[in-house]
């Protein structure tokens, strides 16, 4: 029979352990939460909002920054989240190439409200979506078929320099999918086609999102995000030349704002493991 020191003892350790699980349970019922209210804000809009794409106005844009925004408010709000823009005097006027890290879904919805006018590229498969790829097609959203090859490259050059002509912000994740933070960089070449096709600037845009909506988790971690938008690389290099700086360019900022977020008073699980693996290296 145990003794009551004994039962004292392991009573004080489940009594000290208990919090811990409290934040655990915290995060999972916030991230729940908002992926409820995400995809309902989302169905809401299509389903009350799709009127506003067949009016004759060419592009129904404010409507998209407004469900934008709502999303990334959402999420602030839902998820204990702050975001901290850097930055902001680099944006050029006009049309010119957004390249930016992509670690998340959520730069696809918070890049949106930061430019006049702003045109994604994106892979074909979306435009397949009910309504959803109606929208995009009716925003005027650049989809790339890369089952086309060489063909869609030249398709897409053309589609992006007619964009920027228009004065429009054409965003193109260089690395052509979500990589998560701390993963080795896998620049394509397409970015830098369009660069010379352009001849717009280009402005590289770092981030540490991945930290706290990671690819491939419906957990969604408190803390802040932040994202810097560097100084535009003008037109005029070539291609491999650009390419190269503009990987060093954004692969050393984002990698400063990961190693901030890890030296923070209370870093996500992934910027507390790479910070691990830094020192052990």
């Amino acid at each position: 029979m145990p003794s009551a020191e004994g039962v004292s003892r392991r009573g004080r350790r489940s009594r000290r352990r208990a919090p811990k699980s409290r934040p655990v349970t915290v995060l999972v019922l916030r991230s729940i939460a908002y992926l409820v209210a995400l995809y309902l804000f989302t169905a809401l809009g299509l389903l009350f909002g799709w009127w506003v794409f067949l009016l004759p106005w060419p592009k129904p844009w404010p409507f998209v920054r407004f469900w934008a925004s709502g999303c990334v408010w959402l999420h602030q709000a839902i998820c204990g989240v702050r975001v901290e823009w850097r930055g902001l005097e680099n944006i050029p006027e006009g049309g010119f190439l957004v390249a930016s890290k992509h670690q998340s879904m959520w730069e696809t919805l918070a890049l949106i409200p930061c430019f006049r006018h702003a045109t994604f590229i994106l892979k074909h498969e979306l435009m397949m979506i009910p309504l959803f790829g109606f929208a995009m097609r009716r925003t005027g959203m650049i989809d790339i078929n890369r089952a086309a090859g060489a063909k869609a490259l030249v398709e897409m050059s053309a589609r992006t320099r007619a964009a920027v002509a228009d004065g429009r912000q054409v965003i193109i994740f260089p690395e052509g999918t979500r990589r998560a933070p701390g993963a080795a960089p896998d620049y394509k070449v397409g970015v830098g086609y369009l660069y010379e096709a352009c001849q717009a600037p280009c402005l590289p845009v770092a981030l540490n999102a991945g930290l706290y909506w990671p690819r491939r988790s419906w957990r969604r971690y408190p803390g802040t995000i932040i994202v810097e938008f560097l100084p535009p690389i003008a037109p005029g290099l070539d291609r491999k030349a650009f390419l190269r700086l503009l990987q060093e360019t954004i692969e050393t900022a984002s990698d400063r704002l990961i190693a901030e977020a890890a030296a923070g008073d209370r870093p996500p699980p992934l910027a507390r493991r790479l910070a691990a693996k830094a020192e052990t290296a």
